[in-house]
Formats: C-alpha cells, structure tokens, sequence
C-alpha cells in the first residue's frame, strides 16, 4: 500500500523539477495575442459594418433578400455588441473607473451601428410596402439616438413620409 502512495507523490516531484527546464517567460507585446485585436474578429463594429456593407453590395445586384439577411446580420451583432458592452460597464462601475468609460464609448459605437443596420432594414421594408415592420425599426432609431441626432431626425421623417405620424419636427 505506501507503494502507491509513493508514486503519485514522486511523479508530481519528478514533473515540477523537469519542467522548470523547458518553461521560459517572454516578455512579449500582448497586444500580438489578443484574438479580438485581428483582422477577423467577429466580435466587433467592424464586423457589424462588413455586414451592413454586404447588403448595400447584395442591394445593388438586386439580390433583396440576401441583402435583407445581411443586414439582419448586422443588426443582431449590433444589439449583442450592445448588451455586452452594458454588462461589462455595470460590472466594473465603481471599481475602475476607466473601464466603464471604455465600454460605454464602445456602447456609444455599438448603438450607432445598430440604428445604422435599422435604419437599412427599415429602408427595405418600407420599399417592400411592409410599414407594420419598418415602423418599429424607425421608431427604435429615435429610442437609441433620440430624436435630435442626425439619425433621430432622418427616422422621423420617415415616419412622417409614411404617414404614421403628422406633426414635422423642428428639431433642437
């Protein structure tokens, strides 16, 4: 019996001292490292651009629905984008200041992509004679950018356009 509990004790002693040779701490950038720093990532505005910009290419062609799938695209990365930079700035808040900060600009970032990719797919439906689904989208514009912003504004006149409101806004 103390046979087998010698063993597992000499194997642990016998892998630390023989490792140690073969381990080396480099101090290298990290930045090379960071799998979301590449050109590829999925996880970024860049992407939800690459999408919006997809559509516009695909609309072109006259492949609508394709474009309509690009652009759904965009606007689902968009909104995850959002949520995960909400979450990371309400986690840290009140811990380090600076990473709030970031994470609410990279929110700020988020959500004008995300009017963007509305504002696409509000486009198409409108163009498709479906105002019940582009109404919304308009709508959610004005929610995320209010109604002031370049953006704010353009849906509004959309809405008006379409005849869903009537009262012109003047803005500030």
């Amino acid at each position: 019996m103390k046979f087998f509990k010698i063993i597992p004790i000499s194997l642990l002693v016998i892998g630390t001292f023989s490792n140690s040779t073969f381990l080396f701490a480099e101090n290298r950038n990290s930045e090379n490292y960071k799998v979301l720093r590449s050109d590829n990532d999925n996880l970024s505005i860049k992407n939800v651009q690459i999408f919006l910009n997809e559509g516009d290419r695909l609309i072109k062609r006259g492949e609508f629905e394709k474009a309509k799938d690009s652009y759904d695209k965009g606007r689902n990365l968009a909104k995850e984008l959002v949520g995960f930079y909400r979450d990371l700035s309400g986690a840290f808040r009140g811990l380090d200041a600076r990473i709030p900060r970031e994470m609410d600009s990279k929110g700020r970032n988020s959500l004008k992509a995300l009017a963007e990719a509305n504002a696409r797919l509000a486009s198409w439906y409108k163009g498709k004679n479906q105002p019940e689904v582009a109404v919304p989208l308009l709508v959610e514009i004005i929610k995320l950018m209010s109604p002031s912003s370049p953006e704010g504004k353009a849906a509004y006149g959309n809405l008006k356009e379409m005849g869903f409101v009537d009262t012109s806004f003047q803005g500030i």
